[in-house]
């Protein structure tokens, strides 16, 4: 927290902390405009939200080539802005009596595009910003704010969305946006002129590409993350449905139950710089997945009893080991990439790690109909502790010190 006192990290952290409280009110309040305000089938709402995540995949790798080629602090203002005014006419919209659900598929295109571009900025920014030494630091300030948007995010949203319906609950959001542009304006500190590049923009992404899956760090991250999310999404949707139909929790239950992966996460962003210290960064890596992965195993045979408490410190204890590898993970490599490819490389790992967590969520469904709900846990369980594997057998598993630049 002592990076608070910097003026410009600070500008950051602001900004961020708007932008991210405001991603989060929206992943309850945008759905409840199409099922309380327009009364929408499921199938509708279900393309909405695949149109929220859509830009993850369709852009991915060409956001880190566009932000390579532009100033970052300007590709995260024009960001917020755009979504500040996508959002805007939805309550306009709604007011004069026109909002449509087309509408609303084409807002959640604009906010995942920004969304995407924003993300990768301000991944890419930050070693602007802060010293190489001071990686792990600025992103656990970061992970924090992240962390309590999630826990605070969506309650927020169902507050606003009760008090002044769901449509006028946006502007909350688009507030937000709007105080994250004016904050990342306050940043001091001015990124040098990009040179005009002539390569063209598919030359580019493959250059990212070639960079991340060529580099035997950076491989062996992208291979651990990737492992991790595919099982996490595949156990997700199986855990509600083991909570809500077999057990017969009350969505209060069930919300309180997962809070606690809130409250890991942000145990772990606290505490994340302190442990890489002590340990060094690559153990602190490889043991932030390795030590929660066998708790999973409580959750096949998870029952309305004391087990439930059982749940509870698993999700403590998954939620605080995710943010320490996150941090982790994201300073490692942002201090092993030259800053040309900074943009590029971001947006190459989120690709491919993120690509994975559909993949997860559509084979959980299968195993799901074929072996049942609980087998299908027990399948996950197995496959999160092999994730760590993919780091352990790499030269990270004792490497104390954060790598320079390679050129």
């Amino acid at each position: 927290m002592n990076l608070l006192r910097d003026h410009d990290f600070r500008g950051l952290f602001l900004a961020d902390s708007a932008s991210q409280v405001g991603t989060q009110i929206l992943v309850l309040a945008l759905p409840l405009v199409a099922v309380s305000a327009l009364r929408v089938s499921a199938f509708e709402v279900g393309a909405l939200a695949a149109c929220q995540t859509l830009a993850f995949v369709v852009i991915g790798l060409p956001a880190g080539a566009v932000v390579d080629r532009l100033r970052k602090r300007v590709v995260m203002v024009v960001s917020d802005w755009a979504r500040a005014a996508a959002l805007v006419s939805v309550p306009v919209a709604w007011w004069l009596d026109a909002l449509t659900i087309y509408q609303l598929y084409a807002v959640a295109l604009v906010l995942g595009v920004f969304t995407v571009l924003f993300d990768v900025a301000y991944q890419s920014y930050l070693p602007h910003l802060v010293e190489r030494e001071r990686l792990v630091e600025g992103n656990s300030a970061l992970e924090v704010v992240r962390t309590v948007a999630q826990l605070g995010g969506p309650s927020a949203g169902g507050y606003l969305i009760q008090l002044l319906s769901a449509p006028f609950a946006l502007i909350a959001t688009v507030a937000g946006f709007a105080w994250s542009a004016l904050c990342l304006a306050t940043i001091r500190s001015r990124e040098a002129r990009q040179e005009a590049r002539r390569a063209p923009l598919a030359k580019e992404i493959g250059e990212g590409v070639r960079f991340v899956l060529g580099h035997r760090l950076l491989r062996r991250i992208v291979g651990c993350t990737a492992t991790a999310n595919l099982f996490a999404s595949m156990a997700q949707p199986m855990i509600l449905l083991l909570l809500a139909r077999e057990l017969g929790l009350g969505a209060g239950a069930i919300g309180l139950l997962m809070a606690a992966g809130g409250l890991g996460g942000l145990i772990g962003a606290l505490v994340t710089a302190r442990l890489g210290r002590l340990l060094g960064q690559g153990p602190a890596m490889w043991l932030a997945i390795a030590v929660p992965a066998p708790l999973m195993f409580v959750l096949p045979w998870l029952e309305v009893d004391w087990r439930l408490a059982l749940f509870a410190l698993q999700e403590l204890a998954v939620g605080a080991g995710a943010v320490v590898y996150n941090v982790t993970q994201l300073s490692f490599r942002q201090a092993i990439t030259p800053e040309p490819l900074l943009g590029r490389m971001n947006a190459t790992v989120r690709f491919v790690v993120w690509g994975t967590i559909p993949l997860g969520g559509l084979l959980g469904g299968v195993l799901g109909e074929t072996i049942g709900i609980r087998n299908t846990l027990l399948v996950a369980a197995c496959g999160s502790c092999l994730a760590f594997l993919w780091v352990i057998i790499s030269p990270m598993r004792t490497m104390r010190e954060l790598p320079v630049p390679t050129a």
